[in-house]
């Protein structure tokens, strides 16, 4: 039996395998890549929701049968879809120098994705990165924190830490792009829940509201903020392995 058949769903398609798929017929029209490119489209066009195997197809021209001689489910699919819309991972060895100058690097080109393709918040998380680009990523933080000192368990739980505040800021600034709803901080909003802040005892959200503190908005400097949050309490761990390494030292040097 050939190792691609017990392999999840995508995962031989993006490292360049070829695999069986359940509909035989004429010969392809299409490549792999057409219907990717097909479902990167639809999706930046029309959210997470339109990436449907039908749609696909009909973009393509093709029937709804047709497309399942290319992948062999909707699950192969938004692997592909993802890996290619992660793309390439940033360059960490040119102009970062130091670690927290890399990782910070690295978080922002993740958000940067989100911003071009906002979709990719909804995309379910499946695991551990296995495909070829993601993999990329993944190697190329997890160089940066060991570099630093943490073992690869370390750097790894630090980099899903990362990982998770790029797609939420991703996912949040989405939403409030796309929000038909009025800004928290408009006149008629604000002059609605100011008394009702200072009935429920609320004073610090009032003092915020009126002085047009409390926003909605997730600007550079809130990013940055949390960002620098997270790259410090990383910083308080790669400190004390720092520290505790010349006494380890002492220590094996001692025995011997």
């Amino acid at each position: 039996m050939p190792i691609t058949e017990d392999l999840p769903p995508g995962l031989a398609l993006a490292w360049g395998l070829p695999v069986k798929t359940t509909k035989l017929g004429r010969k392809p029209s299409q490549s792999i890549e057409q219907i990717v490119g097909a479902a990167l489209e639809l999706a930046d066009a029309d959210g997470f929701g339109a990436l449907s195997m039908p749609k696909i197809a009909q973009r393509l021209g093709l029937t709804a049968n047709a497309i399942y001689r290319y992948v062999r489910s909707r699950d192969e699919l938004l692997v592909l879809v993802a890996e290619a819309a992660w793309g390439t991972a940033p360059d960490l060895a040119s102009g970062t120098e130091d670690w927290r100058d890399a990782a910070n690097v690295w978080t922002r080109a993740m958000i940067d994705r989100c911003d071009v393709h906002p979709w990719l918040c909804d995309l379910p998380v499946r695991g551990a990165p296995v495909t070829p680009n993601l993999l990329d990523w993944t190697e190329a933080i997890l160089k940066v924190l060991t570099g630093a000192g943490l073992t690869p368990t370390e750097a790894l739980r630090c980099a899903f830490v990362l990982d998770g505040y790029a797609r939420q800021i991703g996912g949040m600034r989405r939403d409030l792009r796309y929000s038909t709803a009025p800004p928290v901080q408009s006149d008629t909003v604000t002059r609605f829940l100011l008394p009702r802040l200072h009935e429920r005892g609320h004073s610090v959200l009032a003092s915020m509201m009126d002085g047009n503190d409390y926003t909605d908005d997730v600007d550079d400097d809130d990013v940055t903020f949390g960002l620098d949050r997270i790259l410090d309490g990383i910083g308080v761990l790669v400190t004390a392995k720092r520290a505790a390494e010349p006494a380890a030292q002492d220590h094996r040097g001692a025995r011997e």
